[in-house]
């Protein structure tokens, strides 16, 4: 072999060692991932190995662990305590020392929930479901409307430029479907899809969801919380998730970071997916792309199709007492056990009598939320109004 073969055959190498490298994302800047470690039903190991395995199959990926000291190479943030846990992830988020983070029993304001993406059996076809926690709306028909929005923008982050969509036959499907087909016709670009039912049409049925008919299918948040849950632990008969990424980003037009949910079932497989599915959202520039097609729906008429639904639920009486906030305070306490159309006027109960409240959406559904030493004060209150039961509901 001459030494200008033996060349070539080594420069051939480095060239391909160099594009297998950029196909590992090896270069350019890291995407720094957050994963809390506390409030698991399963043991912590089972959410490490599942930061270790994210690490393993995206060299471009970087995971902080915020929680108690464990046994990993990985960088930790030490947190012991739960509530502190996720200051501390929203603190490393506002700073830029992560990009995302992925978490479990995070309370989004109302206005925001999460878009899943599970695996479907039938063909082995990715789809989102929107939405799967919190709350898009107290209104149950323009709820599904912002989800169908919200799956959108999640879709497109990750890449799929023109995402087609159904909608579950559930109660308000058909006033879904209107509204969405208005907001099309105003411009917005939407791309419906089809049953694989005989008789077709954008009004999705149980068969869709296991042939994966759409890549967004819109639903009301607990029936896709559901979904989720049947979705992800089906092959280990209930008890751990096994399968899917986990229960999504939080969207809504005001939400600023790109936090994750998982559930507390939430197995080494699923936690691993989860934190890939935060660092696609991350490259695929998720606040930009929401930022803009909220832009171009409300441009479509978004605003005037929502308020037309709910015109018809809001109180109308002439002599409604205005009631104002009191001062802002810091709402770590939270009380459950309140009907979601009632969450608003639950907060003005305590607004009136001088306690500053906000709503919520928390583990088991809405939830308003106090100063921690006013918690007590407050659900004696919303008892007395007749929104709780006696005994608080307290979480």
């Amino acid at each position: 072999m001459t030494d200008r073969t033996a060349i070539k055959q080594e420069v051939g190498r480095t060239l391909l060692s160099f594009a297998e490298a950029l196909d590992r994302e090896e270069f350019g800047p890291k995407v720094r991932v957050g994963l809390t470690t506390l409030g698991s039903e399963l043991e912590p190991i089972h959410l490490v190995k599942g930061a270790e395995a994210a690490v393993r199959r995206s060299p471009g990926l970087e995971v902080v662990l915020i929680g108690p000291k464990v046994d990993t190479t990985l960088e930790t943030v030490e947190v012991n305590d739960e509530a502190d846990m996720h200051k501390v992830m929203e603190k490393l988020l506002d700073e830029g020392s992560i990009q995302a983070c992925v978490t479990m029993h995070y309370n989004f304001p109302i206005g925001v929930s999460t878009v899943g993406r599970v695996v479907t059996p039938g063909f082995g076809r990715e789809m989102f479901v929107a939405t799967t926690t919190g709350t898009a709306a107290t209104h149950r028909v323009a709820a599904m409307v912002k989800n169908a929005l919200y799956g959108i923008i999640t879709a497109k982050a990750m890449g799929i430029e023109n995402p087609t969509l159904g909608v579950l036959n559930l109660d308000g499907a058909k006033q879904v479907e209107r509204a969405l087909k208005t907001l099309k016709s105003n411009g917005y670009d939407l791309n419906f899809s089809e049953s694989v039912r005989s008789d077709g049409g954008s009004i999705m049925r149980g068969n869709d969801l296991l042939t994966g008919s759409a890549d967004v299918m819109v639903t009301d948040t607990l029936t896709g919380n559901i979904m989720m849950k049947v979705f992800s632990s089906y092959t280990t008969g209930g008890s751990y998730e096994a399968m899917g990424d986990g229960y999504g980003p939080g969207i809504g037009e005001d939400q600023k970071r790109i936090i994750l949910i998982l559930s507390r079932a939430s197995g080494t497989p699923v936690v691993a997916n989860a934190i890939q599915y935060a660092a696609s959202l991350v490259k695929g520039s998720l606040i930009q792309v929401m930022k803009d097609e909220f832009a171009k729906a409300k441009k479509a008429g978004l605003d005037d199709i929502l308020a037309g639904l709910t015109a018809e639920t809001k109180k109308t009486e002439a002599t409604e007492e205005k009631i104002t906030a009191p001062p802002k305070e810091i709402v770590t306490g939270s009380i459950s056990g309140i009907e979601v159309m009632d969450i608003e006027d639950a907060v003005l109960v305590l607004w009136k009598a001088g306690i500053y409240a906000e709503s919520g959406m928390g583990c088991t559904g809405p939830v308003v939320m106090v100063a921690e030493e006013k918690v007590s004060q407050a659900a004696q209150l919303l008892a007395k109004a007749g929104y709780v039961g006696m005994e608080g509901d307290t979480c």
